[in-house]
């Protein structure tokens, strides 16, 4: 049974492979490499490289694949780039996972399940309170509206074609791997915690962006969970449906929110050094408080999250950006 993993060569796709191959699962990566990186994915796994957005060569790829099961991480994913370049989003998000899913049915019989890589900037600016996922989404930027019109189409497939379907809404993810072999790396980088461990290592100082949001310090608060953490929620996913179990929308988070500052907290305990600050006007598409309400996943999944404290997190992602210089 082979799992195909569109975007494996990237940061929590990269995770998730490792993650599939010590359950003994046999993967595939197909990934275009504008934002992976090869060697990230383990030595046996075949990489297709290949662009979700040409159809024919998608159909090409996976013709020679006998796919159990996809996992679909491959997407553009910065939100200030979403609100300034929106038709690049809906290209390599919409239209690309419409490529993927028609390649997937042209075989006949039951299509494989998918687990979709979604995220919580659906729920758009909806307060401190943790998040469920019977939530209205009202998402606020191109990013999480092209998340939600995948979630749509995964829905709708699922109703016509019996495509089985995990959308799984990610929070923060962030951090390392424990054995110090693979983190977070991404050009340009977008994410609070690595930005926190640069301004450290090399500069220039982390610029925080709004010091006036209705938060309790005046700065944005996200729930982060471990890459680690996440990789396993996949897996887990993956088995459950197999056993037939007919998907949905799940969270994937902690419950707890910690601000910017927090962060900030926690890499100068890491480091043992002051993260040099510098404060900058609020970014449009930003919520100011992203928490989940993780219950369903652990109900659906049996998933809880061991590895998420945000030191352990910050810990791990400071060892690996550290032994990189």
């Amino acid at each position: 049974m082979t799992t195909l993993v569109t975007g494996g060569a990237g940061y929590v796709g990269g995770f998730a492979v490792r993650a599939l191959r010590a359950a003994g699962e046999d993967v595939v990566v197909l990934d275009n490499l504008s934002t992976g990186h090869a060697e990230t994915v383990p030595d046996g796994v075949p990489l297709l490289i290949t662009d979700l957005r040409d159809a024919t060569a998608v159909r090409a790829a996976l013709a020679g694949v006998r796919v159990s099961a996809v996992l679909h991480f491959a997407a553009s994913a910065y939100v200030g780039e979403s609100v300034a370049n929106p038709r690049k989003y809906w290209e390599n998000n919409v239209v690309a996972t419409a490529n993927l899913l028609g390649a997937l049915l042209e075989g006949g019989g039951a299509p494989p399940p998918v687990v979709f890589s979604s995220t919580c900037s659906l729920y758009g600016d909806a307060g401190g309170a943790p998040l469920g996922e019977d939530l209205r989404p009202a998402p606020v930027n191109p990013y999480a509206r092209t998340k939600l019109a995948i979630e749509r189409m995964l829905e709708d497939y699922d109703a016509a074609y019996g495509l089985r379907s995990f959308r799984l809404r990610y929070f923060n993810a962030a951090g390392a791997a424990s054995d110090g072999t693979l983190g977070e790396r991404h050009d340009p980088e977008p994410h609070l915690i690595p930005l926190a461990i640069g301004a450290v290592l090399r500069g220039p100082p982390l610029r925080v962006f709004g010091c006036d949001w209705p938060t309790p310090d005046g700065t944005c608060v996200r729930d982060y969970v471990h890459v680690e953490d996440l990789a396993d929620a996949h897996v887990a996913a993956v088995a459950a449906l197999r056993r037939g179990h007919a998907g949905g929308a799940l969270n994937l988070g902690t419950g707890r929110g910690s601000s910017v500052r927090d962060v900030v907290a926690a890499v100068e305990r890491a480091s043992g050094r002051r993260v040099p600050v510098l404060e900058a006007p609020r970014r449009e598409g930003d919520p100011a408080a992203l928490a989940a309400a993780p219950g369903r996943a652990a109900d659906v999944l049996g998933w809880r999250p061991s590895r998420s404290s945000l030191d352990a997190i910050v810990g791990t992602a400071w060892r690996w950006h550290a032994s990189r210089g």
